[in-house]
């Protein structure tokens, strides 16, 4: 019988001596239990994705460093160490690859073969492919392993990827007991589904077990929610490791291709202690319920990850910003949270009043800052340049960024980040005003179009009821502009969203949906994405919570012609 760990941990991108502290602790950690074998996720000691950090030189030397520390703590321990490699005599070439490390020895090295280089992957960029033809197989207390890293069990299972070679047939020609992926892969809400159906589809024709560790964190805009599992092939079951939680887990292969997985596992280290989960539904598997766990988290990690502890927030009694405001108190508490409301003459009444019912609600403290006179001091400085010109969208505007130079100062002055409020629906259609209502250091809800919005809203309700029903019930509006409602600009959310959807996450094109939707309201949905490309290029970081994201996975042009 040999014990195995999986350690789904939380690495900080380039920190080679805080990663290496977190996997020492898992080595100590299967000393105490007497695994044989931990397995850690794909380009554990560099962090995913470490990119341009792969140039500097200080990076390779500090990362020889930690490997040798933690080789040598490998004396009754074996591990398979996801990290970066380089080779001088091949001509610099790097490898995404993981290192068989037995008896303080790196007794084997396996490259990744698959190289995405779709949505928010760029690793040819960085990295060279293994041949198809490497041996990807360790013996470990006499049972055969294939490691494979991350996308190497990918493929054929999306045509975005377009792999001509298949690992996994190589790995079948070694006949192994058990398969090993080690992985950094992004959440997206479906993603969770789509692992389940690559397993089932790569390896059932093998029946052998299969164990997946997958890194949980959040670097920047990318999550990783962890879900790491166990696959049983002989009872067709998943033991899951917690999403969205750091875990430490023991499994023992009985005999060769059969597992025992208990039904919970607990383990303690430095007071810290590590659970099982062991099925999906434990895990919020409702769409909505996995997003809010996602952007709580998320949250939560940017400000653990930098120098910053407070956010501010803009509060304006609608929609968008309270959901900001109840998913910056979740995650980071009440204390740490500071709204500031900026009413303006076109500001209604119930905004301001349901803008504090929130904050208290919440215990949130929160600040009222009128900008009335601020508004009439600009109107009346560019009043001999805009002369007897009608009021338009250039004074609607002027209020946004006045309320943006406000929460920055703020900011500033008090070393808060300001989380920005805007929401998918927006962003793709331009609703929104660049160094106004824009501003912001980190957008939670830039991945969530306005239907998803409420619909969290709901949710959030539902587990603890903190915003009040008519910010959720009232007709949405920017107000900037008297009696103005967002549906004077835009369509119907409900049909809006609908097509967004389809430009976006689908690849559409307006030719494609004619027969669905009203052609004029199509190329006008259409044209107003295009359009409103430069404003997205200069906005903040968005917690990626779908396959499809505005931010380093959206990648189009902001001059020439999208084709229709």
């Amino acid at each position: 019988m040999m014990k195995i760990l999986v350690a789904q941990q939380n690495y900080i991108i380039g920190d080679l001596e805080h990663n290496t502290t977190k996997i020492l602790q898992a080595i100590q950690v299967a000393k105490i239990t007497s695994a044989q074998l931990v397995i850690f996720p794909e380009l554990a000691l560099s962090g995913y994705p470490p990119n341009d950090l792969l140039y500097r030189s200080s990076f390779w030397e500090q990362l020889n460093e930690q490997v040798n520390k933690i080789r040598c703590s490998c004396d009754t321990v074996s591990i398979l160490l996801g990290l970066p490699t380089k080779y001088i005599q091949d001509g610099n070439k790097m490898y995404n690859s993981v290192h068989f490390i037995s008896n303080q020895t790196i007794k084997h090295t396996i490259h990744k073969t698959l190289l995405p280089s779709y949505d928010v992957f760029e690793e040819k960029r960085y990295f060279s492919a293994a041949p198809i033809e490497q041996n990807p197989i360790i013996i470990v207390d006499g049972i055969k392993i294939a490691v494979t890293i991350c996308e190497d069990i990918w493929h054929a299972i999306d045509s975005k990827t377009n792999y001509t070679d298949n690992p996994l047939v190589a790995i079948e020609r070694h006949h192994p007991d058990l398969i090993v992926n080690c992985s950094a892969s992004p959440f997206d809400y479906k993603q969770a589904i789509k692992r389940q159906s690559v397993v089932e589809k790569n390896i059932a024709y093998m029946n052998i077990p299969f164990v997946y560790c997958n890194t949980v964190g959040v670097q920047t805009d990318i999550i990783f929610d962890g879900g790491s599992f166990v696959y049983d092939p002989s009872k067709k079951s998943y033991n899951y490791l917690p999403f969205f939680e750091e875990s430490l887990s023991c499994f023992d292969m009985v005999h060769h291709k059969q597992l025992s997985v208990p039904n919970q596992v607990a383990i303690s280290l430095l007071d810290t202690t590590w659970t099982i989960k062991d099925s999906l539904e434990n895990n919020n598997s409702c769409d909505i319920a996995l997003i809010a766990q996602a952007l709580i988290f998320g949250v939560k990690e940017y400000f653990t990850k930098t120098p910053f502890r407070k956010a501010v927030i803009g509060l304006s009694g609608g929609i968008d910003s309270a959901i900001v405001l109840a998913l910056a108190q979740r995650a980071l508490g009440a204390e740490s949270v500071q709204a500031i409301l900026l009413p303006s003459a076109f500001s209604s009444d119930h905004s301001v009043t349901d803008a504090v019912q929130l904050c208290k609600n919440l215990g949130v403290s929160y600040t009222i800052i009128p900008i009335n006179h601020l508004y009439d001091d600009y109107i009346t400085a560019l009043k001999p340049v805009f002369k007897d010109t009608a009021f338009s969208i250039a004074e609607e505007n002027m209020q946004s960024r006045i309320r943006g130079t406000l929460l920055m100062s703020y900011a500033n002055k008090f070393n808060y980040l300001l989380l920005n409020t805007s929401n998918k629906s927006e962003l793709a259609t331009g609703y929104g005003t660049l160094y106004g209502d824009m501003a912001g250091a980190l957008s939670p809800l830039g991945d969530c179009y306005k239907t998803q919005v409420y619909e969290l809203a709901n949710y959030l309700n539902s587990q603890q009821s903190n915003i009040p029903l008519h910010i959720i019930q009232k007709a949405p509006s920017a107000e900037l502009k008297p009696n103005q409602k967002d549906s004077d600009s835009l369509p119907d959310y409900d049909i809006l969203d609908k097509i967004l959807y389809a430009f976006i996450n689908t690849h559409a094109t307006p030719c494609d949906l004619e027969k669905s939707f009203d052609s004029i309201l199509v190329k006008r949905v259409w044209h107003l994405l295009q359009v409103s490309e430069y404003k997205r290029k200069q906005f903040c970081p968005i917690l990626r919570i779908s396959a499809r994201a505005f931010g380093f996975g959206w990648r189009m042009p902001i001059v020439g012609k999208w084709q229709n």
